[in-house]
């Protein structure tokens, strides 16, 4: 058996290019100078035949056509078996709409999550007839898809967005903001799509892991008040930039772990243009900067 990770989409909500932005790298894209890229997911498999998707994007549809690993085996029969959440922001649930075409599989999410699904008619499309909805305990181990265990664990994040009131914690631990661990053929993964900060206790979870697919949503923590797009800096939004004394960068520094991937790049992000200093410097320091369609085996 072989523990695959298919990254279905590595830019943060919006995609690349962002319909309504014309920063630098949307205009790049647009103009096929850099790679386009989907709203951030992760499918997951240990027999290539049963399949696991983290975060259903609302490019959710696009991503699992250009997936032959995720096509149907025969009429309505598909490979995918579960979803996970990881959170309830938009650009991780709003494909869950897509999927509500009678196709049998498993929800999962903790039980807060759940809420948020279940507070939304909108949602009651997903028939219970088909799609079986399972709330996870913190640190609870349970059966993903054949052959991997997977355990939900809490990051300080916030809340999403449309859930936000007058008053923001942006480094909020619970259920609100997940990361997932991965277990199959002896292989221990990481997928950690949103951090606020580095707790020591996070570090040493991750210790020894033969993957970390991690939160790379901004380079610097202003670089969206910089370029004249928003007045939220990455803190603001519950995640670590990757430069910095307090980035992921420098906070993986002597971490043993034996492949580091960024995920959920926001459009803004220079290293999502091949051949910038930021993207070798994220190279140089060891890791690999995920783009849709990469496939590794573990």
């Amino acid at each position: 058996m072989t523990f695959r990770a298919h990254i279905l989409g590595a830019a943060a909500g919006g995609g690349l290019p962002q319909w309504n932005c014309g920063c630098e790298n949307c205009n790049l894209a647009r103009a096929g100078e850099i790679p386009a890229q989907s709203q951030s997911s992760v499918a997951f498999s240990a027999d290539s035949e049963q399949w696991a998707i983290v975060n259903a994007s609302p490019d959710i549809r696009d991503q699992m056509a250009r997936t032959t690993a995720l096509h149907p085996t025969d009429l309505r029969k598909s490979p995918l078996k579960s979803i996970l959440l990881t959170n309830g922001d938009i650009d991780h649930v709003a494909g869950l709409l897509t999927l509500r075409e009678q196709q049998a599989f498993t929800l999962f999410a903790t039980a807060e999550i759940h809420q948020v699904i279940a507070d939304n008619p909108i949602f009651n499309a997903l028939n219970p007839d088909f799609v079986t909805r399972i709330a996870i305990e913190l640190d609870e181990p349970f059966q993903l898809t054949k052959g991997i265990t997977a355990r939900l664990i809490a990051v300080p994040g916030k809340v999403p967005l449309y859930l936000e009131g007058e008053t923001v914690q942006t480094d909020l631990v619970g259920e609100q903001t997940v990361g997932v661990q991965l277990e199959a053929s002896g292989k221990r993964v990481f997928y950690i799509p949103g951090c606020a900060v580095m707790p020591p206790d996070l570090k040493a979870r991750i210790e020894g892991a033969d993957m970390v697919m991690f939160d790379g949503t901004l380079w610097q923590d202003d670089e969206m008040v910089r370029a004249g797009l928003s007045q939220k800096t990455g803190q603001r939004m519950g995640h670590m930039s990757m430069s910095g004394t307090e980035g992921s960068i420098a906070a993986f520094e002597g971490v043993n772990v034996a492949q580091k991937i960024f995920v959920h790049m926001n459009n803004t992000n220079p290293v999502l243009r091949p051949g910038s200093s930021e993207k070798s410097q994220a190279e140089q320091a060891g890791w690999i900067v995920a783009q849709d369609g990469m496939e590794f085996e573990i």
